[in-house]
C-alpha cells in the first residue's frame, strides 16, 4: 500500500519524535513523577517499605521544621552576586565590543575559569581563601596585612568570599552570551548616532541596551535559577560550614546522612517550585515583545 504525501510526512515526524520523547520520559518525566511520590512517604531509601504520609512532610518543612528553610536565606548572597556579574560581563562585554587591541586575549582570558575544572577551581579557592593562605600572602606583600581576615571562617564574611568565588568561575560565561548578542547590533546604527553627536553612554542607553536587554532577561533567569541551586562552589571549599549550607546541600544530608529520603524528596520539590515561580515572574516583568 503506498502512503501519501501527508502519511509520509507524519510517518517521518514520529519516527523522529520517538527516541527524544522516549529519553525525555524515562530519564525526565518518570523521574519527577517518583519524585512527587517519594515526597509522600517516609520512605529511607534503603527500605522496601514506603508508608503514605500525605503531605506531612510539607507541613513540617513549611511549618514545623523551619529550620530546613533556612539555607534558602544563602541564595540571596549568590543573587547578589549574580547581578553583579552579570554587571561586569556586560561592561566587559561592551568595552571588548570595540575592537580594542589585545580584547581577544583579554576575552580569552575572563572566559578561562569558566571552562576549568570545578573541582581544581574550588580546591584551589579553599586554599586561597584559609588563614595565611594566598589572599592573606597577597594582601600583605600590598600593604593591606591588616586588612586580613578568616575569609571562609568567619559566618559573616564567608558566604561573600564563596560568591567572590563564584563570579570568578562564571562571569566568563555571561560574558560570552552578552557579547554575542552585542556582536548582532548592526553597527551603522553606532554610526549614525556618532554622527548625530550621540556620546558613548547615549550609544548605550538608547541602542545597546535595548538590543540585548531579551539576553539580559534570560541570564538574569538562568542567574536566578543558578543561586537557588548552588552546590559544587559551597560543597567543595567550606562543605556548608560556618553558615555556607545551601538548601541543596540541606536537600542532600536529608537523603544520605539522615535517611529520610521522603523529607529530603519534599524539599527537593519546593525548591522546584521555587523556581518556577521566579522564573514565571521574571518573565511576566518583562516586557511581552522581549519575554518571547
Amino acid at each position: 500500500m503506498q502512503l501519501t504525501a501527508r502519511a509520509q510526512r507524519c510517518l517521518v515526524i514520529a519516527g523522529f519524535l520517538i527516541a527524544p520523547l522516549t529519553l525525555l520520559a524515562v530519564f525526565s518525566l518518570w523521574p519527577a513523577v517518583q519524585l512527587v511520590w517519594f515526597s509522600l512517604t517516609d520512605w529511607d531509601g534503603m527500605s522496601a517499605d514506603k508508608s503514605f504520609v500525605g503531605l506531612d512532610n510539607y507541613r513540617t518543612i513549611l511549618f514545623e521544621d523551619t529550620g530546613l528553610l533556612r539555607p534558602l536565606l544563602n541564595s540571596l548572597y549568590y543573587f547578589a552576586g549574580s547581578m553583579l556579574q552579570l554587571a561586569l560581563a556586560t561592561y566587559f562585554a561592551v568595552i571588548l565590543n570595540r575592537g580594542m587591541p589585545g580584547s581577544a586575549a583579554f576575552r580569552l582570558i575572563l572566559f578561562m575559569p569558566f571552562v576549568l575544572n570545578s573541582v581544581a577551581v574550588s580546591i584551589v579557592f579553599r586554599d586561597f581563601l584559609q588563614i595565611e593562605g594566598g589572599l592573606d600572602a597577597l594582601m600583605t606583600i600590598v600593604g593591606l596585612g591588616a586588612w586580613t581576615r578568616e575569609w571562609v571562617q568567619d559566618p559573616d564574611i564567608a558566604p561573600w568570599s564563596l560568591v567572590f568565588a563564584s563570579v570568578w568561575r562564571y562571569l566568563g560565561f555571561q560574558l560570552l552570551i552578552t557579547y554575542g548578542a552585542l556582536q548582532a547590533v548592526p553597527q551603522d546604527q553606532y554610526e549614525a548616532a556618532r554622527i548625530e553627536g550621540a556620546s558613548e553612554w547615549q550609544q548605550f542607553r538608547f541602542i545597546t541596551f535595548p538590543a540585548i536587554l531579551p539576553i539580559l532577561g534570560l541570564q538574569m533567569i538562568l542567574a536566578t535559577v543558578g543561586s537557588l541551586e548552588v552546590f559544587d562552589v559551597p560543597f567543595l571549599i567550606t562543605g556548608g560550614a560556618n553558615g555556607t549550607k545551601t538548601f541543596v546541600m540541606a536537600t542532600l544530608e536529608e537523603a544520605f546522612e539522615f535517611r529520610r529520603v521522603g523529607m529530603a524528596a519534599a524539599m527537593a520539590v519546593i525548591l522546584l517550585a521555587g523556581v518556577l515561580v521566579a522564573v514565571a515572574i521574571q518573565r511576566l516583568v518583562l516586557p511581552k515583545e522581549e519575554a518571547r
